[in-house]
């Protein structure tokens, strides 16, 4: 498939209507975009939104390159800007107002759209989400923070469909928020989580199972085991190691 920014205005027309039809047609979000300050916005959260979407299409490294196509490009005129254009002071205003609401709002339906059409692979182990946390870019362009160590970041929390390869639930935290007390958010009883080794934590462990949510989670390779059974193990298969173990040390 030919990337979007390659494309001729009449095909790049049609295809950004596709690509907005799952959102614009059958979804409205409940909660209205307002102003932080006196002025009313010169952006309303479609018009926001269509942005965003064609910021990333075009992969432009800035909000002032995404600018200077609302206002030169014929495509971006026609199709992306608001009816009656957008000035800097006003763009800026307006994306600084960014509607994390309405955008969760946004992620939650889609989810269910998605969800309701894909075929869900590996059915016969149950429903699998994968568990990650990564830092983020908060804005349309960052160099400056990526060398200031004082500088704060925003981290990302991803609840992840195996069985349907979508993304299925999210949460925003500060960057130095610690990951594991969001499994028990992303992760619903009867579900089983996959995560790396950042996950480990015993008394987290011992929740999880209390509360009948599984996981499978990689451990530190000096993790201390106690061997409560072990298993045979097939000489040709990919399972090397398989025993029932207590893990951690007593007390600690």
């Amino acid at each position: 498939m030919r990337p979007f920014k390659r494309l001729k205005q009449r095909r790049k027309s049609r295809a950004f209507k596709l690509l907005l039809t799952p959102i614009f047609e059958r979804f409205k979000a409940d909660n209205k975009l307002e102003s932080r300050g006196y002025r009313p916005l010169q952006m309303s959260f479609d018009d926001q939104l269509k942005a965003l979407i064609f910021y990333h299409l075009e992969e432009f490294s800035s909000g002032s390159e995404l600018l200077q196509a609302l206002e030169q490009n014929d495509f971006a005129k026609e199709c992306v800007a608001p009816p009656k254009g957008i000035k800097k002071s006003s763009f800026f205003e307006a994306i600084n107002n960014r509607g994390l609401e309405q955008l969760a709002e946004v992620f939650s339906h889609l989810v269910k759209q998605a969800a309701g059409v894909l075929p869900a692979e590996y059915a016969h182990l149950g429903n699998l989400i994968s568990i990650d946390g990564s830092l983020i870019d908060a804005v349309l362009s960052m160099e400056w923070a990526d060398y200031r160590s004082g500088s704060k970041k925003a981290k990302a929390h991803i609840g992840f469909d195996i069985n349907r390869g979508i993304p299925r639930k999210i949460f925003l935290s500060d960057g130095k928020e610690g990951e594991r007390p969001f499994v028990d958010k992303i992760i619903d009883k009867g579900e089983t989580g996959v995560m790396d080794r950042g996950y480990q934590s015993h008394d987290h462990f011992d929740q999880w199972q209390t509360a009948e949510k599984f996981f499978v989670c990689r451990i530190r390779e000096n993790t201390h085991k106690t061997t409560i059974r072990e298993n045979a193990v097939d000489p040709d298969s990919i399972v090397f190691y398989d025993q029932i173990v207590l893990l951690g040390t007593k007390g600690l």
